[in-house]
């Protein structure tokens, strides 16, 4: 058995699934988590957690909210040396055998200072650890995300980068690139083809977007309003992780935002994807944009709808699905042993067979 300090963004739902996905799997280790926000009351319900606060994004009308965002980072950076000081008290009572983390910032710092390995385990890193062509449009919006994660969360020394796109690594060292890490409730729910499209929003979204599905003439099921009423063809439900999976496995196809893990949950169900990325939020512009390049479905604006939409996504529907069932999106077993390599050896290795 080993010990494990695991810090977890606290924003954003798809860290504290992921985490809890691998401590469920992990079920012979002891974890201590440190997150904050959405993730703590996530996590709290089955593991112990110690609160401290991270930087995170925060969201309005459908884009980044940046003041709000810069004001949760300054308030977050005012605190840092007495959080890295919390977190390291907890390493000296926990006494971990290694650390991860999942784009937190103050696990790595402690580790580091204590001289325990830590392993960088999220999607973030795609952005800075591959090679990408940047469209001039959108250089500045990825200058400051690769600010963000190189000078906040790039502290531990190895890196693990969960990914449904695996563009070239820019270095094998000790950094590693693999297929989605689910939750093991997706593998419960085997895909069938439906007639309805599966919606899904996580941040807020424009006034327009309702009157827009309603142009689709198929059902939508809608989740992320946290209402349950009919609206013509629109069905908002409340959520439920059984409901959405059934949902989501049975679907046409799928209608979001640039969130990695509905897409992955999409992509491994055989659904093409009509996403739309959140204005300057860049992780979830590269998201939407490989969705496009590799012809998973189409990225495309929130903020200019058009009916026309969906005729153009459905002719070329049999096209995205092919070019979907040729793709690899389940990386669990890889992820896992990997994972149980890091926690043996405290690093990763240079070979990267799937990257």
């Amino acid at each position: 058995m080993a010990k494990i300090l695991y810090g977890v963004h606290g924003t954003s739902h798809g860290h504290a699934v992921r985490a809890v996905t691998l401590a469920r799997h992990f079920r012979e280790h002891e974890f201590l988590f440190v997150t904050s926000e959405d993730a703590l009351r996530h996590l709290s319900r089955e593991f112990p957690v110690i609160e401290v606060l991270n930087p995170g994004t925060r969201y309005k009308n459908y884009q980044v909210d940046m003041p709000a965002t810069l004001a949760l980072a300054a308030k977050t950076l005012a605190r840092r040396e007495r959080q890295i000081r919390k977190v390291a008290a907890a390493v000296e009572d926990f006494k971990p055998d290694a650390c991860i983390s999942d784009y937190e910032y103050f696990v790595p710092l402690a580790a580091r200072r204590c001289g325990l390995s830590c392993l960088s385990l999220d999607h973030q890193h795609v952005i800075t650890g591959c090679r990408h062509d940047i469209p001039a449009g959108q250089y500045l919006d990825y200058l400051g995300i690769a600010a963000s994660i190189k000078f906040l969360f790039s502290a531990a020394p190895d890196t693990l980068i969960i990914s449904f796109f695996r563009p070239p690594l820019k270095s094998a060292a000790r950094t590693r690139i693999c297929a989605p890490l689910h939750r093991e409730s997706v593998f419960e729910h085997a895909p069938a083809k439906g007639g309805h499209i599966l919606v899904y929003q996580s941040c807020s979204v424009c006034d327009a977007f309702a009157p827009f599905l309603k142009t689709s003439g198929r059902e939508c099921r809608i989740y992320g309003y946290n209402v349950d009423k009919t609206e013509g063809n629109l069905t908002f439900r409340s959520y439920s992780e059984q409901g959405l999976l059934a949902d989501l496995a049975s679907c046409a196809y799928v209608v979001c935002g640039g969130s990695h893990s509905l897409i992955s949950e999409a992509l491994y169900y055989g659904k093409p994807v009509m996403s739309f990325p959140v204005k300057g939020a860049f992780e979830q512009w590269i998201n939407a944009s490989y969705v496009e390049k590799l012809g998973y479905g189409r990225h495309l604006d929130m903020h200019a709808l058009d009916a026309r939409l969906f005729p153009g996504f459905e002719e070329r529907l049999g096209e995205y699905e092919k070019n979907v069932a040729a793709g690899e999106f389940r990386g669990n077993e890889t992820v896992y042993g990997i994972v149980e390599q890091f926690v043996k050896r405290g690093r990763l290795e240079q070979d990267n067979p799937d990257g």
